[in-house]
């Protein structure tokens, strides 16, 4: 599979990254690499292995999950406390929708 330096541009666009052509040419051969890479992964024979929902399914003592304890809720003053700019009890933060 080979990934185009333009394919490397769109999807920078769509980050709204900056790339430098080093760069671009760069992430084009690291990105060919890795889908080569999974593209071996695909071709292995996965019949008979049971999927896993997660990591820890029967870990049993090993777990290193907490508890669940119940805890007062954070409010609203104090997770705004250490907040850069806050309003009208909110967060604010810069608009970046616009380029």
């Amino acid at each position: 599979m080979k990934i185009t330096e333009q394919e490397v541009r769109y999807v920078a666009d769509l980050a709204n990254l900056t790339l430098s052509e080093e760069e671009i040419a760069r992430m084009a051969h690291d990105l060919d690499e890795i889908l080569t890479h999974i593209g071996k992964l695909n071709e292995l024979d996965t019949t008979g292995v049971e999927p896993m929902a997660q990591v820890l399914y029967e870990a049993g003592e090993t777990a290193t999950l907490r508890e669940d304890e119940e805890r007062s809720p954070l409010g609203n003053e104090r997770a705004l406390a250490n907040a850069p700019a806050a309003g009208a009890g909110c967060f604010k933060v810069p608009k970046v929708i616009e380029r």
